[in-house]
């Protein structure tokens, strides 16, 4: 699995991408960041230049396996990456001194008593799609993770320009990524958590509800922060207000 380091700070900080994406498009927070933190930087099995990885597409496979080439150190994960973070967190509790959720929940498709999560119908429709053309259900993908900033058209295409910039990812691992998001559910675990955690939200963001990360953050006895006008992506466009956030929460650990 390929990690990069960056940085020179104290802390360290394992950082996590989202679904069919990889640790490039991280780039704005990493630069907010390498002061403060020494970040190591994940790209998934089958994205980015991880994309011959053998690991599964599993959480607590990526976990281990992240956990054995890093030291102990706080874990971010953002979206499908959020899983991980918190995965390693409640099983690997050695190995994660905190866990940050950006723009993550341990519960991505709507059920019965979780009216946060998205109509299932949605990732049954993107995995369909998927089987068809893969770059068009990407692009409508990226389109819907913009939706809500402040400026959707450019936080659009920068997501475009990135998605492909080190290959393109496995469709396979995508359609796996989609039935880890499809039938997931940590809700019930996060009472078992035994590091400090934060929520980070992004209040205008259109696939995780924001009232979503604030139930998990007091379900999980962790702290909650909304950052205004960002999206699904905060980390563009305002990767220095998630920056301060995330910089608040160490110190206060500290």
């Amino acid at each position: 699995m390929h990690i990069e380091q960056h940085g020179d700070g104290d802390t360290p900080l394992v950082l996590i991408h989202g679904w069919a994406m990889h640790g490039g498009i991280l780039a704005p927070l990493v630069e907010a960041l390498a002061s403060r933190y020494t970040l190591y930087v994940v790209d998934l099995p089958g994205h980015g230049y991880s994309r011959d990885c053998d690991i599964p597409l599993e959480p607590l496979a990526c976990a281990n396996a992240i956990a054995t080439a890093t030291p102990p150190a706080m874990w971010m994960g953002w979206s499908l990456g959020g899983l991980v973070a918190l995965t390693a967190a409640l099983d690997l509790p050695d190995r994660v001194t905190s866990v940050v959720a950006l723009c993550s929940t341990p519960r991505f498709v709507r059920t019965e008593g979780w009216p946060y999560g998205n109509d299932a119908a949605m990732v049954e429709k993107l995995a369909a799609d998927l089987e068809t053309d893969y770059h068009a259900t990407l692009e409508r993908f990226i389109a819907l993770e913009a939706m809500g900033s402040a400026d959707p058209r450019a936080e659009a295409r920068r997501l475009k320009e990135e998605a492909f910039s080190r290959g393109e990812p496995d469709p396979r691992v995508l359609m796996e990524g989609l039935r880890l998001l499809e039938s997931t559910d940590l809700r019930p675990r996060l009472s078992e958590l035994r590091t400090r955690s934060l929520w980070i939200a992004g209040r205008r963001d259109r696939i995780v509800h924001p009232e979503a990360m604030r139930w998990c953050a007091e379900a999980a006895g962790g702290r909650f922060e909304e950052i205004a006008h960002a999206g699904h992506a905060p980390f563009i466009g305002h990767a220095d207000a998630v920056a301060d956030v995330l910089t608040q929460f160490t110190e206060a650990d500290a």
